[in-house]
Order: C-alpha cells, then sequence, then structure tokens
C-alpha cells in the first residue's frame, strides 16, 4: 500500500457498493473499496485500475480515480476550505478535505489562504498536509547567477529575510538587504539570482541589475515629485531606511535615479531636498 501515490491495483471482484481492488497477488492485508461511483464503465474483474488510496471520513481505506492536487514527495499550492480548532483543510480535490494540523501550520492560518505545502503521514496513518517544506526543497537547481527565477513564499525572518520555493521545489532565500516590497506567505514573487551559495541554496533580489533600474526608479522619484507639489525632502545624505520607506528602493539605487534625473535637468538637489525644476 502506498498512501498518497497512484498506484495500479486488480479488481478482485465486483458488490453493489462499487469493486474491491488488490495487489494481483493479494499482497495488501486488506481488499480496497473502489466506490461504485468511481469505477471506470466496463471495468471488469482482473482489470488493472491506477488508483489513489487514501481515508475516508471514518478512517477506512479507500480508492479514488481521481488523482489529486498533490501526491507524497511533491510541494503544492493549495486553498483553505476551512479553519477549525482541529487546524484547517485544504481543498486537494477528493471528496475529503486534507487536514492541515495546528502543529504544522507556520503563522495564522485563516479561510481563503492559499498555502505551500507537502504530504505526510501520520501517527494514526492518515495522509495530512504540513506548511513546514524547508527540508523538503532541493538544494540542486539548475540556476545560475542573473537568471530569473520565479517562487512561493512560505516563511519570514525577520533578522535573515524572506524563504522562496523556486519552482515549488528549489531552496532559496531574498536577504533583507534585497528585499524591497511588502511580503506575505503565499506571495508569487520574481526574482534575480544574485549568488548561488556553497550548499547550492539560491539569494535572490527583486529588483533587477543597477542599469536596468536607474529609468524606473528616476521615474518613480518623478512621479512622487508631482504628487508633492515639486518638492521631496529627501537627499544623498538622507537616512537608507527613509528612503526604502518612502521609494522602496536602496540608498545607491536611489543616487543613482536623481543622478539621473539631474543629468535631464529635470530636478534640483540641495541639503533641503529635491525640488523639481
Amino acid at each position: 500500500m502506498q498512501l498518497g501515490e497512484m498506484q495500479k491495483l486488480t479488481i478482485l471482484r465486483q458488490t453493489s457498493i462499487g469493486v474491491y481492488l488488490n495487489e494481483f497477488d493479494g499482497a495488501l492485508d486488506d481488499d480496497v473499496l473502489l466506490p461504485q461511483s468511481q469505477v471506470p464503465e466496463g471495468a471488469q474483474v482482473g482489470d488493472e485500475l491506477t488508483v489513489f488510496l487514501y481515508r475516508d471520513s471514518e478512517d477506512r481505506l479507500i480508492a479514488t480515480v481521481r488523482k489529486p492536487k498533490i501526491l507524497m514527495g511533491q510541494i503544492r499550492q493549495l486553498k483553505v476550505v476551512e479553519a477549525t480548532n482541529i487546524g484547517a483543510f485544504l481543498d486537494w480535490g477528493l471528496e475529503k478535505d486534507l487536514l492541515l494540523p495546528f502543529k504544522e501550520q507556520i503563522g495564522k492560518v485563516k479561510t481563503g489562504d492559499v498555502c505551500l505545502v507537502a504530504l505526510y503521514v501520520d501517527k494514526s496513518d492518515r495522509l495530512c498536509a504540513t506548511m513546514k517544506i524547508h527540508n523538503m526543497l532541493g538544494s540542486q537547481s539548475p540556476y545560475k547567477a542573473e537568471d530569473t527565477v520565479k517562487g512561493v513564499v512560505y516563511a519570514m525572518n525577520k533578522e535573515m529575510g524572506v524563504f522562496v520555493a523556486v519552482d515549488e521545489k528549489y531552496h532559496a532565500m531574498i536577504p533583507l538587504n534585497e528585499m524591497f516590497g511588502i511580503y506575505d506567505k503565499g506571495d508569487w514573487v520574481e526574482g534575480r539570482v544574485v549568488k548561488v551559495r556553497p550548499d547550492g541554496k539560491l539569494n535572490l533580489s527583486t529588483r533587477k541589475q543597477a542599469h536596468d533600474e536607474i529609468d524606473g526608479d528616476a521615474e518613480t522619484i518623478y512621479q512622487k515629485l508631482d504628487r508633492g507639489n515639486g518638492f521631496l525632502p529627501y537627499h544623498d545624505k538622507s537616512q537608507a531606511s527613509a528612503i526604502k520607506s518612502e521609494f522602496g528602493m536602496s540608498k545607491s539605487a536611489f543616487k543613482r535615479a536623481i543622478g539621473r534625473l539631474l543629468k535631464q535637468g529635470k530636478i534640483t538637489l540641495s541639503e533641503e531636498g529635491i525640488r523639481k525644476k
């Protein structure tokens, strides 16, 4: 029996409620019911079917010909259909929703959330979900420095940065000094690989290379000048944290952008701030 995987079993006998399946040689301890509504038309004793095994609402082993949205060994995003006092229930495409126990959650999980999870078998031999996927991610990705990648935010650390599952399978992190924007668990992000660490894990930045960013950053500053009646109280000696909060860019990017605007003759710069010409 392989819980959480698609497998081939043989029809041993037919009944009014469905067909019973087992290995061809009867290797499973008990025959498994495939309910009548799931039995393919024309199926006969001796036929081999590809099925998924899980436990129903009464903890009975049962088969389905449906392929769920997640299999053992995979990491996928699933939607929370209900948050209860025993955990959250996720839509994984089967009749019975998948339990995400409290102890396997990261942060508060609410109805309607989308969680990045993996499957595991609990002590009661039931399939459950876990958000603790860190040790399930691989570190040997095909990516190199300057590649653009996409991934899902699965955890955050105030002292380190944002943890991302690239392609829902590889370790990556956006360090604090490369974070520009506000992220939450479940967000899809696109980033540039700034470093492949010795252990194979990726460090990402959500900003493009400097020469690709200047025009966009300059436009951001110029638009804020328009909304600020032509003046902003920021200059090249302003605190980096204040610049990041106001403009969503690093101080070095800010200085490059105002340098571009000065060269274009669009602004003047003083100890008071930036003024539009």
